[in-house]
């Protein structure tokens, strides 16, 4: 199989060698595993999924989240020619256009099919998928499913539904940055069966890492504007707010720079001259808010400067891994006000709509059978995202089934619709206290003394020995070597429990203190003296 495998990427694709993890994840899908790959930027995890399909009977489904990402994909697939064909069925394309696509995936003419979750939500998309027995179900950019499922793209969190309605052929999530407790929400929410995990490095040794603090906003301002115009290009500027992207992309643009700003709120057309620009090379800088830079091809980039924090590690790797895939020197910088913590706090801070849990257990209940999500939506009077986000939660809280079709139904046993609401209710307090200790990560990361690579990659699960002698704190001689942790009661990655918190994995000693990542709670950080005193964490 190894064998096949790396002769079809030679053929098909022109790749005389395979790189590493990308060998192991192919294999796990050839052998009919569903697979997590967790893979560094510029890594080839698109590869992963297009060698083995061409060796697989029946089409590849591709779910990716960004409609300019699906174009570079399909655009790239076709640009080498032979016997690959692709097509993609967004909401950018005409009628006409999405009902060819479809044509030519029902007359067997098509190998790669891209779609958008929400696309999947459709039955007549399903129905044209299922006929066509795809060997293949691929989800792109699968950290979404936990960065943006809960309450922003809640299709992330029915595709499982869709994976059964078209034949459940083999799952595979690719993503490029993944903690722990996101992996295990991508497996769980997925429903993957049996899987196998395949997690690639992360370090990213030519990024050098470095925080700067201020008080002041304006100085900060003024200092990310005369570090992005000093830097050289092209680059990244990352904040947190549509307004603040459009501010610093005007700021540069009056200094001279070729910038641009990149957010939701601007026309699709607008989008898409700004990623095509920056791709081709024609544009220096641009100031964006999360999702840019998402699956972009571009290697050169030489910095990634964020003007705000993240509202997490895993937001701030995935961010920051879009400098220096070329693997030449590249400046992963962040601007840092603690004040600005209390935003990501805020955003992670939202509590449960009870009443609206209660109304659509009620409904469903008296609905007497399952009822589709367009009537269910108009009968609750809810758009369908808040809808679809109410389900998931009751879903969880084993009040509510969704069926292959879609449909909406009681799950056996399930509760009386107001105690299914308070059982959501602490389902959704839990994603908020994970939510929030993963920005106090952020803060950890912000504020720490310490080898940040050190502290990032701990977050990741993995261990650097010594200070990695490229960041800011290993310059300044403030970085230490990672405490020798031979002799202590708890060794990194063992399992633990705690009283209060539940089960949990050792991730880091900072010094005199231990991090810990509970299931239910998140990253907390403990005082050893404490913990040993007070017998605060067993082994499990």
């Amino acid at each position: 199989m190894a064998r096949d495998l790396k002769r079809t990427a030679r053929d098909a694709f022109g790749w005389e060698r395979l790189r590493p993890g990308q060998l192991e994840a192919m294999q796990s899908v050839m052998a009919g595993h569903d697979t997590l790959a967790v893979m560094p930027t510029g890594s080839g995890k698109s590869a992963v999924y297009q060698v083995p399909s061409m060796l697989l009977d029946g089409p590849t489904v591709v779910v990716s989240p960004l409609i300019s990402l699906q174009r570079d994909q399909v655009a790239g697939l076709l640009g080498r020619g032979g016997d690959v064909t692709a097509v993609r069925a967004n909401s950018s394309l005409s009628d006409k256009d999405r009902a060819a696509a479809f044509d030519a995936l029902r007359a067997g003419e098509v190998e790669f099919l891209f779609l958008a979750p929400e696309q999947l939500a459709k039955p007549e998309v399903l129905d044209a998928v299922a006929a066509a027995k795809p060997s293949l179900f691929v989800v792109d950019e699968a950290h979404c499913i936990s960065s943006w499922g809960h309450d922003f793209r809640p299709d992330y969190l029915r595709l499982h539904t869709a994976i059964e309605r078209v034949g459940r052929p083999r799952v595979l999530a690719l993503t490029a940055t993944a903690s722990p407790p996101v992996r295990d929400e991508i497996i769980s929410r997925l429903r993957l069966e049996d899987p196998q995990q395949v997690v690639s490095g992360f370090d990213r040794p030519n990024l050098s890492l470095e925080v700067q603090a201020f008080r002041d906003d304006e100085q900060r301002r003024e200092a990310v504007v005369m570090r992005a115009m000093g830097e050289a290009k092209p680059g990244l500027v990352y904040t947190a707010t549509r307004k603040s992207a459009e501010q610093y992309a005007e700021a540069l643009a009056d200094l001279g720079i070729d910038a641009a700003a990149y957010h939701a709120g601007m026309r699709a057309a607008d989008r898409e001259d700004v990623h095509e620009r920056f791709t081709a090379g024609r544009l220096d800088v641009v100031v964006a808010t999360t999702a840019f830079g998402m699956g972009i091809d571009k290697s050169d980039v030489r910095f990634v400067l964020h003007a705000e924090v993240a509202d997490s590690l895993d937001s701030y790797y995935q961010e920051v891994g879009r400098a220096g895939r070329d693997g030449d020197p590249a400046v992963a910088a962040l601007y840092y006000r603690q004040e600005d913590l209390g935003l990501r706090t805020f955003f992670a801070s939202g509590s449960a709509d009870t009443q609206g849990l209660r109304k659509v257990a009620t409904l469903v209940q008296h609905a007497g059978g399952p009822v589709q999500p367009t009537e269910l939506a108009a009968e609750a009077d809810l758009a369908p995202t808040r809808l679809a986000g109410l389900v998931n939660l009751l879903e969880q809280a084993g009040a509510l089934e969704v069926h292959a079709d879609g449909a909406i139904a009681l799950a056996p046993e399930a509760p009386s619709p107001k105690q299914a609401a308070v059982i959501a209710a602490e389902v959704a307090e839990g994603h908020r206290k994970v939510d929030q200790s993963r920005v106090e990560m952020m803060r950890a990361y912000a504020e720490t003394s310490g080898c940040r690579r050190q502290l990032l990659l701990a977050y990741f699960g993995e261990t650097l020995e010594e200070p990695c002698g490229n960041c800011d704190t290993c310059a300044a001689g403030t970085a230490e070597e990672q405490a020798d942790v031979a002799d202590s009661p708890y060794a990194l990655q063992s399992k633990v429990a705690h009283a209060q918190w539940g089960s949990g994995v050792v991730m880091r000693y900072e010094g005199d203190r231990i991090v810990v990542l509970f299931k239910d709670v998140g990253y907390r950080t403990l005082s050893l003296e404490a913990v040993a005193a007070r017998g605060l964490l067993e082994r499990a």
